[in-house]
């Protein structure tokens, strides 16, 4: 078995991003930028009012109070105008470009406006609500770099750079397969001995969530061929595929033998954790990666997050995870194998990590409304309340019981 760690570093280093395609701006929302984005002149282009207020040149004023005669006004989207003359004010609202030679702006609040006179009860300092030209970016300067996650703020900046469509990296498409005799669809009858199909739904949301394309393929039965008719028309298809069940070591457990007919190459299977050390990691002939998941479900949900999560994520062209991650205290005592990881479902409560008392690997209730993993390391057996872990969060509220 190598470690978890291990596993993670080597799965980010056999896969590469996929090429770019230009999409409009709300498509582009949560995938990776493919190009370098330049600001095609000085954000903001000119100097421009921060408040609605009375423009001038700091030196006209003096110390307070001081009175100057208005001479115009400037509105947001008007152009700068005639140069200001020594000695007034312009009337300016927020937004609005500065008329050339002032250098100052004066609150409206700070002023009394009589007739064409405004009385300033504030000295002003040069600079002051200036919003220089430039202060947003210069020209030719670099504002987004490839591979930055475009969330909602970066959709904006590249709205005001004039973007209404950029290049991103493609989503990847990922095939999930289910192995098993026992499994059922959730509409289909059910039979004595059958179990519903649960696991490629869960990890369907799961591969949207991390911004990927998930297509189902359906149900591989325990029957020679059929795994690898499926895998084969997924490998022409997909760019990833994952799999749940039948990748352990029953006599019915035929994934990897359907893997290796249809020429796939073994890069690890086993890994030093639980739930899920069954995990495997395939390379199919063209180069596209099989991520091999036990089936049940907390097992193919934790090994999902801390192998598939990435691994997707990488091939969309971002980096890690993408999930915030805290040392926090146990709440309570945990006890684990010493040569394994253990990765714990739980909450957030009180600024410690509690974990669920639902922790068996084959109950879906073991996931639901549980917003945070723990990962106990390999070594101690025992680690008593309050001992410190790493926690991922993996975002939403918990689940009221």
């Amino acid at each position: 078995m190598i470690s978890w760690e291990e596993a993670v570093e080597r799965i980010g280093e056999e896969l590469q991003p996929l090429g770019t395609e230009r999409v409009a701006l709300l498509d582009a929302i949560g995938r990776a930028l493919g190009e370098t984005v330049t600001l095609p002149c000085d954000l903001p282009a000119w100097d421009n009012s921060a408040m609605d207020g009375y423009a001038l040149r700091a030196a006209d004023a003096g110390p307070a109070p001081s009175t100057l005669p208005v001479a115009g006004e400037r509105w947001a989207g008007s152009a700068p105008g005639a140069p200001i003359a020594p000695g007034t004010a312009v009337r300016i609202f927020t937004g609005a470009p500065l008329p050339p030679g002032a250098d100052a702006i004066v609150k409206q609040e700070e002023t009394t406006r009589e007739g064409d006179r405004v009385t300033l009860h504030v000295e002003p300092r040069r600079g002051d609500f200036v919003r220089p030209a430039g202060e947003d970016g210069a020209a030719g300067t670099v504002a987004l770099a490839p591979g930055h996650e475009l969330l909602p703020p970066e959709i904006g900046r590249l709205a005001a750079l004039g973007r209404s469509h950029v290049a991103v990296h493609l989503r990847p498409r990922v095939g999930i397969l289910a192995s098993g005799d026992e499994l059922l669809a959730p509409d289909e009858p059910m039979r004595e001995g059958g179990i519903r199909e649960s696991n490629a739904f869960a990890l369907a949301a799961a591969a949207i969530e991390a911004g990927a394309l998930p297509v189902v393929l359906g149900i591989a039965r325990d029957r020679a061929g059929e795994a690898e008719r499926l895998l084969a028309a997924a490998a022409i298809s997909c760019d990833a595929v994952v799999t749940c069940g039948g990748a352990s070591v029953g006599e019915r457990d035929l994934l990897k033998d359907a893997l290796r007919g249809i020429g796939a190459e073994e890069r690890f299977w086993r890994v030093a954790i639980k739930p899920g050390k069954p995990f495997g990691f395939y390379r199919l002939p063209g180069g596209k990666p099989v991520f091999l998941l036990p089936g049940n479900p907390a097992s193919a949900s934790v090994t999902f997050e801390i192998f598939v999560r990435p691994g997707l994520r990488r091939l969309a062209g971002l980096q890690g995870h993408g999930r915030p991650e805290v040392e926090l205290p146990l709440a309570a005592p945990a006890r684990k194998s010493a040569d394994l990881a253990l990765w714990v479902r739980g909450n957030l409560q009180g600024g410690r990590f509690v974990a669920s008392p639902h922790q068996s690997s084959g109950l879906t209730r073991s996931l639901v409304g549980q917003r945070a993993l723990a990962t106990l390391p390999v070594g101690p057996a025992s680690l008593e309340a309050g001992h410190p872990v790493l926690v991922r969060l993996l975002g939403g509220a918990p689940a009221r019981s």
